[in-house]
């Protein structure tokens, strides 16, 4: 999302580069501008949900597609009324964010998300701030995204039984490099590197005896 400068290499969205502009067959750093473009083609949920606490459930999702997007506001209404049904909040579009638990505070960030109609959509640990109650009904949205829309989701979680059951493609992390890369079935069932299988062994162990660790 740019919210971090990289430090090396490039990165690609949508067969463009990301943190650069092709001048002249080469590379160059991007301006404002084309990060203000690129920006448009990702949507960001983030742990602790980051809505604006003086604003109302609705117009926190107009907000953006209104003063970035420039949509009237009868369009990002409706829009907002779209998603907010998606995410099963329709009757809570005029409560203020405390007015709200933190799964429907994190399904109000998914909204707000959808409503700029990303083609990417980045969520960074989005239960990990949740009491364990409230974690399935967010993975429960972000299951019927994954299933319904066409829309690529690049999830940071440790909820290992989501992650095997709605990914394409796993990468397993750890101290900021990428160990493992591959199919839910691949890492799940045949890890091929040291630190993967020490990882899973817990959460392996315990499905095969019925129990998920998460």
């Amino acid at each position: 999302m740019t919210l971090e400068n990289i430090q090396d290499g490039v990165i690609w969205v949508a067969g463009k580069p990301l943190w650069h502009e092709l001048k002249n067959d080469e590379l160059v750093e991007a301006s404002e501008n084309h990060l203000r473009d690129m920006r448009k083609e990702m949507g960001m949920v983030f742990q602790q949900f980051n809505l604006f606490p003086h604003m109302t459930v609705k117009r926190n999702i107009t907000e953006a597609p209104v003063h970035v997007l420039g949509l009237s506001k009868e369009k990002a209404n409706k829009r907002a009324d779209e998603y907010l049904e998606l995410v099963g909040l329709s009757d809570q579009a005029d409560k203020f964010p405390s007015q709200l638990s933190g799964g429907q505070q994190q399904r109000v960030a998914i909204a707000r998300a959808l409503a700029m109609r990303p083609n990417i959509l980045l969520f960074d640990e989005p239960t990990s701030a949740l009491d364990p109650e409230l974690v399935g009904e967010v993975l429960s949205v972000i299951q019927r995204l994954s299933e319904k829309h066409d829309l690529t989701i690049l999830l940071v979680t440790h909820e290992m039984q989501f992650a095997k059951e709605i990914s394409d493609r796993i990468c397993f992390f750890d101290k900021g490099k990428i160990v493992e890369d591959g199919s839910p079935e691949q890492i799940f069932g045949n890890p091929q590197e040291e630190r993967t299988k020490e990882f899973l062994s817990n959460f392996i162990n315990n499905e095969s005896n019925g129990a998920t660790v998460t």
